[in-house]
């Protein structure tokens, strides 16, 4: 497959959760047949399409229809949720904790199926999509194994984004270097020159592009990259995939790998080189994380290397190689071909499958399923005795194994979601959300946006929202109130917290309203929507490229102490621009939106107007925007006289940001895409403004968010250096600048006394250490 770097685009997110994700606005592909389009004042710009090879046969789940949600007339009632009460964090070993977890229910789950083409269920009208279904499930438990403040205490494990469904990244982690060193590496070799660094553990191979935040939990780092690093012989180093990696916490030694195949629509829904950009959730023995492919997956942490295939998911079948009917391998095409007709297997088909790693040792038997179409190996292939199934698939010869046990390189899938087959989402460029649970439920951004021609919509009636049984997969609700007004892409990542004693789920969604819904299974297929907030101001405009002024969310809304904190911003290839943060009261309800659009009539009466997607409120047009008596803005940040001189300099400005904010005794610090880091008060003033501490410019572009840890910030860039500051107000330079090599697009995580940075092309696992 061939595999060409690409410097203009680039994905993190998210959300930024890892930071956010870049998409060119290009076109020169064909989109999908949309049953509804946007149309906007821009040129279009051309793109080329690379498109995958194969595609892997999936277990998908039910269909829910997707139902318009209402906004509820009063305030819901307090829900009692009582927490079990568990062990802290350190006191749970992880065997014990994979014991504890639900077991998953495979009757819940229909039948496995083959996965729909993406191009096909992206492109599907209304008209044409089966008929919807809600699955009646019993009441989901939302009791919690462990409460986020436990996790955020303990100093251990870090499992998901931000640690916990609240996503401050502050873990209570103590003993980290005050500085390190990685080393030297060799330009040709890869070769690490240990010799020369400081406090570096070990470090660990990753792709060759790299956006996705490790997460770590029961002895392992997980995280999501491209297939640069080449671990599993059948997928080459040049062969382009998403990958989710585990490692050894201990030493870094590689454990297995979840290997995404891209779409064969290419850059409309699987962006070359771009990998698996999410980070994982983890609880116990069993892992959740959202693929390139627009899937949920569900998989084993231990993988095979426990000896079990877990299901509903069993002995899935995955590509190992091919030969192609064309150039150099035309010959070894037909001598295959001719040989399997006769019952033989050719030595250019057994060197292919060594070089997969599949090598004969003696004689496979030959049985033809149908002629001239498909036939079975069944022999010793790679030391294991096992059966490759072999198709004639237009100018290719594929050759294909069921996982099992015996497969320790790869991931044990317990269950998988497609969400673009069930759903008939379509997500622009590649899906990027970085999931979180409450009790059995599962929230996700399914990234449902535009094609690449950055105008059309594919899917508008799509779901955007989608809650899950964590277990099984069975899906319980979706939401796709961003509708026809989604602006680009939708990657950030959900939240959850109780406030008022309501659990609520947030979603930043793609038309740059944050939604909070009640986090419960809902009703009919629908969720609770509690109130929404409009994150741009209403006379900002949309425009194709960046050139405007109003914003997606790319973030992840952040959890502190009863209020929400939340930035603006774009694709990072649309470039600087102004931004917004926001601190919101979630214990409103409606619309809570700073201001309201409303169109002032002849006699002087206002008639409110519904949300537009390019601009809210044209003044020309005899609209404006008035105070919202019921929003819910504690406080808003976007310019700062801090000199008092009158005027606004670069460095007193908000602006565009991928980067979630971490929080920790009342300190806010924040990195925006323009390289600034910002630290305020997270709570206001009297008079209802924030208090900006200070803003230091990195020089350098920042997609990802602060970690606060040990009484000091890490906040890495684009220049591959990670800025540390004492952590405080008066604190306002950096104590060091630490180059990691490569691009930190990434954001740091501390767990277990260990710094871990995903740079680029590495991961390097940094902590104090004997010499």
């Amino acid at each position: 497959m061939k595999k060409n770097e690409l410097s203009a685009w680039t994905l993190i997110f998210g959300a930024t959760v890892f930071g956010s994700i870049t998409a060119v606005a290009l076109s020169g592909c064909k989109p999908p047949e949309a049953p509804g389009s946007i149309e906007i004042e821009a040129d279009d710009l051309d793109m080329d399409i690379d498109e995958g090879d194969i595609e892997s046969s999936n277990t998908t789940t039910a269909t829910v229809e997707t139902p318009a949600v209402e906004m509820p007339a009063k305030e819901t009632p307090a829900e009692e949720a009582a927490p079990a009460e568990k062990p802290a964090v350190e006191e749970v070993p992880a065997k014990e904790a994979a014991a504890e977890k639900p077991e998953a229910k495979p009757e819940a789950k229909p039948e496995a199926k083959p996965e729909a083409k993406p191009e096909d269920s992206a492109a599907k009208s209304d008209a044409d999509k089966p008929a919807a279904k809600t699955l009646v499930s019993t009441k989901a438990d939302t009791r919690e194994s462990i409460a986020p403040e436990k996790v955020l205490s303990a100093g251990g494990d870090w499992p998901q984004w931000g640690g916990t469904r609240l996503r401050n990244n502050t873990p209570n982690v103590e003993n980290l270097p005050e500085s390190w060193d990685i080393g030297k590496f060799d330009r040709k070799t890869g070769e690490w020159d240990k010799e020369k660094s400081e406090n570096i553990r070990w470090y660990a191979n990753l792709g060759s592009q790299t956006y996705g935040n490790p997460v770590v939990s029961g002895g392992k780092v997980f995280v999501g990259t491209n297939n640069g690093a080449g671990y599993l012989k059948r997928y080459p180093s040049t062969v382009d995939l998403g990958c989710l990696l585990a490692f050894n916490e201990s030493n870094g030694e590689f454990l297995w790998q979840h290997s995404s195949e891209k779409l064969i629509t290419g850059r409309v829904h699987d962006w070359p080189l771009q990998g698996i950009c999410c980070a994982s959730m983890v609880e116990g023995d069993r892992l959740w994380f959202v693929t390139s492919r627009g899937e949920v997956r569900c998989v084993d942490t231990e993988g095979f290397h426990d000896g079990e295939d877990d299901g509903p998911v069993k002995d899935e079948v995955v590509n190992v190689t091919e030969i192609m009917n064309a150039g150099p391998g035309a010959q070894p095409y037909a001598d295959t071909l001719a040989g399997l007709g006769e019952g033989k297997l050719s030595d250019a088909a057994k060197e292919s499958l060594e070089t997969a790693g599949e090598a004969l040792d003696g004689d496979a038997t030959v049985k033809t399923v149908t002629e001239g179409k498909v036939w079975t190996l069944t022999g010793k292939f790679g030391g294991v005795d096992r059966t490759i199934t072999v198709k004639a698939i237009g100018p290719k010869l594929i050759f294909t194994k069921a996982l099992g046990v015996d497969d320790k390189r790869d991931a044990d899938t317990v269950w998988v979601y497609n969400m673009m087959s069930e759903l008939g989402s379509s997500q622009h460029n590649m899906c990027a959300c970085s999931v979180t649970a409450y009790g059995d439920l599962l929230f996700v951004n399914t990234s449902n946006g535009l094609d690449e021609s950055h105008i059309n919509l594919p899917a508008p009636d799509a779901a955007s929202f989608i809650c899950l049984n964590k277990n099984t997969g069975e899906l319980y609700w979706t939401d796709n109130a961003p509708g026809t007004n989604i602006l680009h892409g939708q990657w950030s990542s959900p939240m959850v917290a109780e406030f008022g004693g309501v659990p609520q789920v947030l979603f930043a969604g793609g038309d740059g309203y944050l939604r909070s819904y009640k986090a419960d299974q809902g009703k009919d297929g629908k969720p609770e929507l509690l109130w929404e907030f409009d994150a741009n101001p209403k006379e900002t405009k949309w425009i194709l490229g960046g050139e405007g002024t109003r914003n997606n969310l790319i973030a992840t809304p952040v959890a502190y102490d009863g209020l929400v904190y939340i930035a603006v911003g774009q694709d990072p290839e649309h470039g600087e621009g102004e931004g917004h943060l926001w601190c919101i009261d979630p214990t409103k309800r409606g619309d809570v939106s700073p201001q309201l659009a409303v169109k002032i009539e002849a006699d002087g009466s206002r008639t409110p107007i519904p949300h537009r997607r390019i601009q809210a409120v044209d003044p020309k047009n005899g609209e404006a925007a008035v105070d919202n008596s019921n929003s819910a803005v504690v406080w808003h940040y976007s310019l700062a006289d801090q000199n008092d001189d009158g005027e606004y300099d670069f460095e007193e400005k908000m602006h565009r940001s991928c980067g979630t904010v971490a929080i920790k005794d009342d300190i806010l610090y924040i990195a925006d895409f323009s390289g600034l880091v910002h630290c305020l008060d997270a709570k206001p003033k009297e008079d209802g403004t924030p208090t900006v501490y200070f803003t230091y410019d990195m020089f350098a572009q920042s997609w990802g968010s602060p970690l606060i840890a040990d009484g000091r910030v890490f906040i890495g860039d684009e220049d591959g250096d990670v800025a540390i500051f004492e952590f405080g107000p008066e604190n306002k330079e950096p104590v060091e600048e630490i180059n990691m090599g490569t691009s930190v697009y990434s954001t740091p995580v501390a767990a277990n006394g260990t710094i871990y940075i995903s740079t680029k092309d590495k991961l390097f696992a940094i902590g104090k250490t004997d010499e």
